[in-house]
């Protein structure tokens, strides 16, 4: 590894616990985040010749909170500031500290800091937005290009996020057991937010949101080890490792939407799925199923069936219905008749979603599956117009292409001419 490589790795390692660190010392995100940044760039100058420190995580609180005190006392003409090799040259002083900081203190540290950024005062929007900015350090523009939105718009949009939290006062204590568990539903619902954020990405926006998926993860492997026995927390992270495990074959050369069914099985990452499947085998042995858990449970009879035709359907369906009773929903619903499609027919699961129209009128899948399932039952004409509010209500320009090659086949099987009269 690079000199220029190892450096950023561990800086970007860090940056949760230091941030989350200099957060409870100085109570102001901005101070934290700018003490961190002066000590991002005094470890650019320092590492390189001295090697890396034995905790990069405690030379970083340590030299930034040094750096930030001396910013308040330079703007406060209070005392004269510190000969500079006071604050450089720590080689082994964050020896001592690296010893105070135990479990406790770092899983402390950097929940607060997630918390923070998971306020509920705070939109889905900016929660999102402030984690990525704060806890994984992408900056501005890497956002906005990920959000498709200008990076003015995007700055503006964390300033406020930052505003409001100043403004609600919030509590930079730990919380307590019961504010806790549901700050973490929260903490995860913003995780795969941003996961999902990169995974809908239509092929041409694939290279700019990609990264999102693989944040996700790292933050969801963050949680994991903050909370090594909470089964919703490896669900989550076996979740986005086995969807994401599937990244490579989701879309043809020509950028056109692939189909779990025709996806190339030999592009799947192997490592991801093996990992995936190693957490949700330790989380199912807690026996409290939760929603993530069991979304992961049903990624997982994907992930090892060989070839389509090996997929368990009927053990799918049954997940549905299982996650159908946790997170009652319309969506929840939808995936189950696709499941049921498969396993009992299209007629059955055509009846089950007839009473969802009303709900997901303008839901894209909806029409989208209920036009496959009129298409198998071989009633073209009411396919075609299914699949027509389908490319209307769609998001990308993927999920249109991938609907008007249904309506080619329908054209090519000479049905078309007959549907459009």
């Amino acid at each position: 590894m690079s000199e220029v490589a190892w450096i950023s790795a561990a800086l970007t390692s860090a940056r949760p616990q230091a941030i989350g660190a200099l957060l409870r010392y100085f109570r102001d995100l901005d101070t934290a985040e700018e003490a961190y940044q002066e000590a991002c760039l005094r470890a650019l100058k320092s590492w390189p010749q001295k090697g890396p420190p034995r905790d990069p995580a405690a030379w970083l609180i340590l030299v930034g909170r040094n750096a930030a005190l001396d910013g308040v006392r330079k703007r406060s003409r209070q005392t004269e500031l510190p000969p500079e090799e006071t604050i450089s040259d720590v080689e082994d002083v964050e020896t001592p500290l690296a010893e105070r900081l135990d479990g406790a203190h770092y899983r402390h540290d950097i929940l607060r800091l997630m918390f923070i950024c998971c306020h509920p005062d705070l939109p889905q929007t900016q929660q999102v937005a402030l984690a990525l900015r704060i806890v994984s350090g992408l900056s501005v523009r890497q956002i906005a290009k990920a959000f498709l939105v200008g990076e003015a718009a995007m700055e503006q949009r964390i300033t406020r996020a930052k505003a409001r939290i100043a403004k609600a006062e919030v509590a930079f204590e730990t919380p307590g057991p019961v504010e806790r568990a549901e700050r973490l539903a929260a903490v995860a619902a913003m995780v795969y937010l941003v996961f999902n954020e990169g995974y809908s990405a239509g092929f041409a926006e694939t290279e700019a949101r990609s990264p999102l998926c693989t944040e996700a993860i790292r933050l969801g492997r963050l949680l994991q080890r903050l909370f090594q026995t909470e089964p919703e927390i490896m669900g989550l992270t076996a979740l986005m490792l086995l969807q994401h495990s599937r990244a490579a074959a989701r879309f043809d050369d020509q950028g056109e939407a692939v189909l779990l069914d025709d996806q190339d099985r030999s592009l799947w990452d192997a490592g991801m799925i093996a990992e995936g499947l190693a957490l949700i085998d330790k989380a199912m042995r807690h026996r409290r199923p939760g929603p993530y858990l069991v979304q992961a449970a049903i990624a997982a009879l994907h992930a090892r069936a060989a070839r389509p035709q090996d997929t368990d359907w009927a053990q799918i369906e049954a997940l549905y219905g299982t996650l159908e009773i946790l997170t009652p929903s319309p969506v929840v619903t939808l995936n189950r008749a696709v499941a049921v499609s498969k396993a009992r027919g299209p007629g059955a699961a055509l009846a089950m979603i007839a009473p969802l129209e009303g709900p997901l009128g303008s839901y894209f899948y909806y029409f989208g599956a209920r036009g496959a399932f009129l298409l198998q039952l071989g009633r073209d004409a009411e396919a075609r117009e299914a699949f027509d509010r389908a490319i209307a209500l769609a998001n990308t320009a993927a999920e249109a292409s991938h609907i008007r090659n249904q309506l080619d086949r329908l054209m090519k099987d000479g049905s078309g001419a007959q549907a459009a009269g």
